[in-house]
């Protein structure tokens, strides 16, 4: 389970969210439950990212001496995660897709085409594209509201309530990551002669 309350930082992103209405009668599963409940795919995927994690941290205690082989891992690591992706891609999506418009290690916020009761409880189905991840998790509405952007759309936040942690550690360094991008290409607009370092 996850706790009440924890202030994870949350980034602005658009990705994809399958949204079902866990039932009301239905206490909340097990995060080894949840496990069970994921397909194939996206098991597979946490795997990988669980394993890839583990070793790229041992590989970095080798200081300099390591970073060509690190270099080389994570390209290679990246082929199979997008070979995974695009698998994951093909198989049959359960619930109703909506746009997600913000992330982090705490919650999402979706945009919905009705509201929903603060305190009901989703199955979500996330796939970030831009940064390769993919998990399923149960979250409860914190808080929906209309889109003053869209018409006829709501804004709902929810809150993570059932989630393994190897995913909320992926959301965070995704969350990270998009935001340093982010930086960069706001201060690649601010001055023209800004160059990444290499």
């Amino acid at each position: 389970m996850f706790p009440e309350s924890n202030p994870y930082f949350s980034v602005p992103h658009a990705f994809d969210v399958y949204l079902s209405l866990w039932p009301k009668d239905t206490p909340l599963p097990t995060e080894s439950q949840l496990l069970a409940m994921q397909s194939t795919g996206l098991k597979l995927m946490s795997e990988v990212k669980a394993l890839e994690a583990g070793c790229l941290l041992q590989l970095r205690q080798l200081g300099d001496e390591g970073r060509a082989i690190v270099d080389y891992l994570k390209l290679q690591s990246r082929k199979i995660d997008l070979v995974l992706q695009h698998v994951l891609e093909q198989e049959s999506r359960e619930g109703q897709h909506c746009p997600g418009v913000q992330f982090g290690g705490s919650g999402v916020r979706v945009q919905l085409p009705q509201a929903l009761d603060a305190g009901t409880f989703c199955k979500l189905t996330l796939f970030i594209r831009d940064e390769i991840l993919s998990l399923q998790c149960i979250a409860s509405v914190r808080e929906c509201r209309a889109d003053p952007d869209h018409e006829g759309q709501f804004l709902a936040d929810l809150d993570y309530r059932v989630i393994q942690d190897a995913d909320i550690e992926l959301l965070v360094k995704a969350s990270l990551s998009v935001q340093q991008k982010q930086l960069k290409r706001r201060k690649a607009s601010q001055d023209p002669n800004w160059h990444e370092p290499a």
